[in-house]
């Protein structure tokens, strides 16, 4: 059996909630992906409407826990972020931690920033399946930028970037 090679081109979304934005803790989060070699290749700054959220938690359509959900991320802005790299949704979930930020392992941004199981910083995409939905919510194909890192060869081996 050959293993198909990771892509490093692959894409996910991170949304900085409101309570990144209120707290002025944006640019630390951002920091972390940027150091950890992940590239940020889109963002926004924006309220999000109840159409946006709609579809964003279509497959929690009907939970409890949802309207809530909806006035907190409508409370403030959020930042989207539409980020770039080697099986980078698998790597900035781990980076984000569980979502109850009592249980996240410090070192983790929900670990570092959060106590809720309800403000939780920070959202990503739970794999490269779902980021691809969830950046078409987002993200118009011309916001998204594509770049080559300079360093990239200080973050990845030559055979992962081929």
């Amino acid at each position: 059996m050959t293993m198909s090679k990771p892509n490093p081109k692959e894409r996910t979304l991170v949304l900085l909630k409101p309570d990144a934005v209120q707290r002025g803790i944006v640019g630390e989060i951002i920091d972390r992906f940027e150091q950890k070699g992940i590239k940020l290749v889109g963002m926004k700054f924006m309220k999000l409407s109840d159409a946006i959220l709609d579809r964003h938690y279509a497959e929690h359509k009907g939970k409890p826990f949802l309207p809530k959900l909806k006035t907190f991320m409508r409370k403030l802005p959020v930042v989207a972020l539409a980020l770039e790299g080697l099986e980078v949704a698998r790597v900035v979930r781990a980076m984000c931690g569980p979502t109850d930020g009592k249980n996240a392992p410090a070192g983790t941004i929900r670990g570092d920033y959060s106590m809720s199981r309800s403000t939780t910083v920070v959202h990503s995409s739970s794999d490269a399946k779902a980021a691809k939905r969830e950046l078409a919510i987002f993200f118009k194909s011309a916001e998204i930028v594509s770049w080559e890192r300079p360093d990239a060869d200080y973050f990845y081996a030559a055979d992962e970037l081929n």
